[in-house]
């Protein structure tokens, strides 16, 4: 054999055994999101997986989740649907929003309307004190477990509104775009009556005439809970700046000055509440970034990189691919938060952490869904950093999605397994890493 010959049968084994990733050009950065451009990356696609094999897979994550053995949405009667915390025993807006924003994303109108059906005959409130808003948490029969909200589930059920009002119009039974505007004006400052009940000491004593409020009037930052204590501090997770130029742009209310204002202040809390250092976040903290303080007999972990946190990186990524108005500070906190965890195993970095990257004393650890406490390789975490990597320019952020593409939904060796919160962030995810989660233009356009 000749070296010519040699030399060529070596190149060609290199090319078989050595990872598409390695051999694929390093991704450029983005300098417009999809807002002005209307593209969108397939980075299973870059990394050199093939169409077919990533349209099956995405197909078949979508089936894990709303048909399969271990599905969380489950149909009610002709007409209605919800989407369950299997191991919690109940439906949340967090779960129904994510069910809405998913089906309008795969033009699946009867699965939308069902959820959308079940959420404002069970869910949201028709009139009263609390009117437009959504009870967080009801027994899968729609009985309410709280009749309080959580802001993450109004802004997702906004947005997915108005995206079906562009996808499908509001002359097909559901008047979309006006179920999202009752929303937003009933979510705006409003007294509340008194409450007699209310303490009037400690940390969830009310401070003078109450309001109710999704957007806090002062700093323009989305709180935790419309109402109560929860009105004082925000959840960093729930902040997704171009959800908000969604509605600047397609809600009609009036206030898209205002809506371009809270994303632009939403990006610039984000600079302040992921630390320096690791890209990590709290799990809750005050409107300036700063760490919750500890109350009642709750331990400091609400200050902790926790399930909520998880959500970060792909609310980040989402923002970057969409809107890219703060492109430069997202592309260095997409790879410094990769580099924290590549740093702790990319298959062993675990689900909870100090926002210093320490790990949290077993008084700070929050069990999930009554399985007590433990640290665990989630795939729901797996998920999220994974849907970093359009943000990422360095080489671990091929093996961050690869680690995801590879990663199997199962049972922990304890017997734990959430098909909800995995489950849906791992489907997130994927739609992501497929160029599938998109702005949803008016359809004439």
């Amino acid at each position: 054999m000749n070296l010519l010959k040699m030399k060529k049968i070596i190149l060609i084994l290199f090319i078989m055994i050595v990872p598409s990733w390695i051999l694929a050009a390093p991704p450029t950065p983005w300098t417009q999101g999809a807002f002005q451009t209307q593209k969108y990356r397939n980075l299973f696609a870059e990394m050199g997986y093939s169409q077919s094999a990533i349209d099956a897979k995405l197909k078949e994550v979508f089936n894990d989740v709303f048909f399969g053995p271990n599905k969380v949405y489950f149909e009610v009667g002709d007409t209605m649907g919800y989407v369950s915390d299997i191991k919690n025993h109940d439906a949340r807006t967090e779960g129904m929003s994510y069910g809405l924003m998913i089906a309008v994303q795969f033009g699946q109108k009867d699965i939308f309307d069902r959820l959308w059906r079940w959420s404002r005959k069970y869910m949201q409130h028709q009139s009263g004190p609390h009117e437009g808003y959504f009870a967080w948490s009801c027994k899968i029969d729609g009985t309410r477990n709280s009749d309080g909200a959580a802001s993450d589930g109004e802004l997702y059920f906004i947005t997915a509104l108005l995206f079906a009002s562009n996808r499908w119009g509001n002359d097909t039974g559901i008047d979309y775009k006006a179920e999202a505007q009752r929303i937003l004006r009933c979510t705006m400052p409003r007294e509340l009556p008194v409450n007699p009940n209310a303490p009037t000491t400690g940390p969830f004593a009310q401070q003078g005439p109450q309001k109710s409020f999704l957007i806090d009037p002062e700093t323009r930052l989305i709180t935790f809970t419309p109402e109560g204590f929860g009105q004082r501090f925000t959840d960093p997770s729930y902040h997704i700046p171009a959800f908000y130029e969604v509605w600047a742009r397609w809600a009609d209310d009036g206030r898209s000055d205002f809506w371009l204002d809270c994303a632009a202040r939403s990006r610039a809390y984000l600079h302040k509440v992921c630390h320096e250092v690791t890209g990590l976040n709290p799990d809750m903290s005050n409107y300036d970034g700063s760490p919750m303080p500890s109350w009642g007999n709750r331990r400091n972990g609400s200050s902790n990189f926790r399930y909520d946190s998880w959500r970060v990186p792909m609310n980040i990524a989402l923002d970057y691919e969409w809107s890219c108005a703060d492109g430069e500070w997202q592309r260095q906190y997409g790879e410094k938060i990769q580099n924290f965890f590549y740093s702790q195993g990319l298959n062993d970095f675990v689900d909870q952490y100090r926002v210093d990257g320490t790990l949290p004393s077993e008084d700070e650890i929050l069990p999930a869904g009554g399985s007590g406490k433990a640290l665990r390789h989630s795939i729901g975490l797996v998920a999220t950093t994974a849907a970093a990597s359009v943000m990422c320019s360095h080489d671990k952020s091929r093996e961050f999605v690869d680690a995801l593409w590879n990663a199997k939904h199962e049972p922990f060796a304890d017997g734990y397994f959430d098909a909800y919160y995995d489950g849906l962030l791992r489907l997130f995810a994927f739609m992501h890493l497929s160029g599938n989660y998109r702005i949803i233009f008016p359809a004439a356009n």
